[in-house]
């Protein structure tokens, strides 16, 4: 496949230990936010980063951990009512936790996605959040404080709130045709399956992203760990026969078209390497793909 299995740390239990455990097993990337592990991910990742400089790491900007609520406030970069709600997109909010964010990770970050920009947005206020953040963002690369930016969401494009030509538009019309939009994060699993019926079709976040160029990053490819306990033996053979449940539902992600990773949430090694030896199988066909969304629908 040529996909590749990268660590998510959302659902992390120790967060050190996971990225630990996966460096040291050739992981290539971990992905992470300010808010994950209780607002304490970024330190705990500080360690492994700087033993395995070859590590990509990308993080977030959006919700406001808890942790930095009252610091954001004090320091005039968040208002009172941006902190009470937990997410915010403004200039000086996203500049200031950059920062913070560099210094946690102690590297610059290789990416760094815009977290959910739909929460608690108004649908005619999208374009606007997004624009206003991608010219920090281009600020930010132009002063080498971060590499590249992306947009990591749960409903965006599902919910048809943007798609990846309007997030390129108005990439291009922050920071010109050398723009640093480079990735789009959403959720691709057997419970998530629109995006890959579309691609499958030459339309969608994943076939527009394939075709611009954006690396997809595919998140909660086993539904927080229910995926596999949902998938029946008639259905794993389907897919791919001889496959155990979690790797066929991994199967079908890291064979969706337009995936450059897989983004798993786990501290278990012996998790890790089913999960790694199943990315790393031959890519499904596209017919193996249609008949799981033709059993699953979408």
């Amino acid at each position: 496949m040529t996909a590749q299995l990268g660590l998510g740390t959302y659902r992390c239990l120790d967060v050190a230990e996971a990225a630990l455990m996966a460096a040291s097993r050739g992981a290539d990337w971990v992905d992470t936010a300010p808010n994950y592990a209780g607002g304490q991910a970024e330190t705990a990742l500080a360690v492994t980063l700087a033993a395995y400089p070859d590590l990509c790491v990308s993080t977030k900007v959006g919700f406001v951990p808890a942790s930095a609520m009252h610091i954001g406030v004090r320091a005039g970069a968040l208002s009172a009512a941006d902190a009470e709600r937990g997410h915010c997109l403004t200039p000086g909010y996203i500049s200031w936790q950059l920062a913070r964010s560099r210094l946690t990770l102690g590297r610059v970050p290789d990416l760094v996605f815009v977290h959910n920009p739909e929460h608690a947005c108004p649908d005619a206020e999208i374009t606007g959040r997004l624009y206003n953040a991608f010219l920090t963002l281009e600020e930010a690369c132009s002063q080498q404080i971060i590499s590249a930016y992306g947009v990591a969401t749960w409903r965006g494009f599902s919910n048809g709130l943007f798609d990846v030509p309007a997030l390129l538009e108005l990439a291009a019309k922050a920071g010109g045709p050398k723009h640093h939009l480079r990735a789009i994060q959403l959720p691709v699993s057997l419970v998530h399956l629109a995006s890959v019926a579309q691609a499958l079709d030459g339309r969608g976040p994943l076939a527009d992203a394939l075709a611009a160029g954006l690396e997809v990053f595919a998140s909660a490819p086993l539904h927080g760990g229910a995926i596999p306990g949902m998938v029946t033996p008639e259905l794993s053979e389907l897919i791919n026969p001889g496959n155990t449940p979690t790797e066929a539902a991994l199967a079908v992600v890291a064979s969706a078209p337009g995936v450059k990773r897989v983004l798993l949430s786990t501290g278990n090694p012996e998790h890790w390497m089913w999960a790694a030896e199943a990315v790393g199988r031959p890519s499904l066909s596209p017919d193996a793909l249609r008949r799981v969304v033709d059993v699953l629908g979408t």
